[in-house]
């Protein structure tokens, strides 16, 4: 088997592998100062808010997902905001022409603060001070400009150039930060600060829990609270005091189905979370090792899968606090069976297949899907991604997110709240529709594998769309061809886009297929003879994904951590 193309790490103590290298380092100094994995997924977390602001907000999503060592429960934290008290569809309806624009409108209420201080009151050990310090010193004292960054920042310039508090950190004196040179984020540092601040003051004289929820009061009720509600007020936005008052993550039990002698974890319908675990069920009726890794008949029934559950995904996921999905049918043996048999070996389906039926899913009907956009208006192409193991066994896997470029910065806080409403649709029939204290469907969703008395691994990915295709293909080469992590993140990707896109302007390319060119001709032109509108990607392209994942045998302790080349991902751990 040839050699990856990073080294492999191994360790025996502890790991963290995150989207950014300095991230990864970030977790890993806590590991050493004592912090357990909770702790350091957190650290890594916040960094990341920093060192991929492009990419994740501060004031963002961070759905998380923990085991806790010993073999506790799994749990999952929604991280996720909802839709402000005062947001209205008719806006959008009559005013939008359907549609959910960037700006001060697609805010939904941010969650990542609630759910990293959420994480640490439940399963950590150390207050948020201690935590944040990476992220604090990252956003003050700044950190090397990377290619991606400066891409990104280029890329998006006009949305920056939106509004001047925006203007003033990613396009200093016009133009984006230069490949090199140093970033500081001055008032965010100042935001993170002012949390850790009251952290330690009200540690020194009622505890750990008593700093954590000062810290979180700072954001929630106290002065940044207010300095969002203030903006938002004065240029039409829906956000209130009471909205952010009010507001507190979800703790939930994951989803779980079995692939092979693999039981897969998925957070719920919230997220698009469980597509895996469907395509999971339906991939177990083949068998793919014979079919031969990333020839053309593995991945067409891939694809194929894919795109089954996609349609569900579609039809049927949307916030449970408002939508009944039918989520134990959709993952049920008779239901994957139907879908199974819908696969043609021979030939592609032309576009997004018929959704399950309501009838057999014991729901009501669903609508006809909405009119998708074609062309892509915001790409929507946000998100990172950390793990961390630690030596007792606690696991952490974790998917922060949202742009900065969609929605604007808020003056003297250096974020922008949640953007993530971009990711709900105005469209009545469809159960992702936005609606006051609704949260948008998700795509960001962290899972954990575990094949029980052999391996156990946190892992995810950045990419939209793509996150659920990425992460059934690493799990794929792991699970079924027993590669090692490293091996498997830097296999040749594909993923279809032959479904409407999650975030606006939903677009959609029925029957098209991308492919790292990696992947050889003679494949690419045997799943075109299929049906494919194949469309290649370049040879290590960053929009499919960058898939992290630390990999522990419970017997032993060692440990294996994967972070992906696609982007400037890292590994750090002995």
């Amino acid at each position: 088997m040839p050699s990856p193309y990073r080294a492999r790490i191994v360790g025996t103590r502890h790991m963290a592998a995150a989207g950014h290298y300095l991230a990864a380092q970030a977790a890993l100094q806590i590991l050493e100062a004592g912090g357990n994995a909770i702790d350091a997924g957190c650290a890594g977390g916040m960094a990341l808010g920093v060192l991929q602001s492009e990419f994740v907000s501060f004031g963002g999503v961070a759905p998380i997902m923990i085991r806790p060592a010993d073999g506790g429960e799994i749990v999952t934290i929604t991280g996720l905001g909802h839709w402000p008290k005062a947001a209205s569809l008719d806006v959008f309806l009559n005013e939008y022409d359907g549609h959910i624009p960037s700006g001060i409108l697609c805010t939904v209420i941010p969650a990542a603060p609630d759910a990293w201080i959420t994480a640490l009151e439940r399963y950590g050990t150390m207050g948020f001070a201690e935590v944040a310090s990476a992220a604090i010193r990252f956003a003050r004292d700044g950190f090397p400009v990377n290619a991606l960054l400066t891409q990104m920042i280029t890329d998006r310039a006009e949305g920056y150039s939106r509004w001047p508090a925006s203007t003033e950190i990613y396009l200093p004196g016009g133009k984006p930060p230069e490949v090199g040179g140093l970033f500081v984020q001055s008032d965010l540092g100042r935001t993170i600060q002012h949390m850790a601040d009251e952290d330690t003051a009200a540690a020194a004289k009622g505890g750990r829990e008593a700093g954590l929820k000062a810290a979180r009061d700072a954001f929630y009720t106290g002065d940044i609270a207010a300095a969002m509600v203030k903006y938002h007020a004065e240029n039409g936005g829906w956000m209130t005091a009471d909205d952010l008052a009010d507001f507190k993550v979800e703790v939930r039990p994951p989803l779980k189905t079995t692939f092979g002698d693999v039981d897969y974890y998925a957070c719920g319908p919230w997220c698009q979370g469980p597509m895996v675990a469907q395509t999971l069920n339906i991939l177990n009726g083949f068998d793919l090792k014979a079919m031969g890794h990333n020839e053309a008949a593995y991945i067409h029934t891939i694809v194929e899968a894919l795109k089954l559950a996609y349609a569900d995904r579609h039809h049927y996921y949307g916030d449970p606090n408002f939508v009944d999905v039918p989520m134990e049918a959709l993952l049920s043996a008779e239901h994957t069976e139907r879908r199974r048999k819908m696969i043609d070996a021979e030939k592609a389906s032309p576009g997004m297949p018929e959704p399950g039926s309501p009838e057999e899913l014991g729901v009501a009907a669903a609508g006809p899907a909405a009119e998708a956009a074609r062309e892509e208006i915001v790409d929507g192409l946000d998100t990172s991604y950390v793990c961390t193991v630690d030596s007792q066994g606690n696991l952490f896997s974790a998917t922060p997110s949202d742009a900065s470029s969609e929605s604007p910065i808020i003056p003297g806080l250096g974020f922008a709240p949640s953007s993530r409403g971009t990711q709900s649709w105005a469209d009545p029939a469809m159960p992702a529709c936005m609606a006051p204290g609704k949260r948008p469907r998700l795509t960001p969703n962290p899972a954990i594998a575990i094949r029980p008395g052999h391996w156990e691994m946190p892992f995810g990915t950045p990419g939209n769309d793509v996150q659920v295709q990425a992460m059934t293909q690493v799990l794929m080469n792991i699970a079924v061809f027993d590669m090692a992590p490293q091996e498997a993140v830097e296999k040749p990707r594909f993923a279809t886009v032959s479904f409407p896109r999650s975030s606006e302007s939903h677009a959609y390319y029925p029957g098209r297929l991308h492919a790292e060119s990696r992947i050889t001709e003679r494949v690419q032109d045997a799943l075109t003879a299929l049906g494919h509108d194949v469309h290649p990607w370049s040879h290590w392209e960053w929009k499919a994904g960058e898939v992290c994942a630390i990999k522990r045998d419970p017997g032993t302790g060692m440990m294996e951590g994967a972070a992906d080349p696609r982007r400037p991902s890292g590994i750090a751990g002995w």
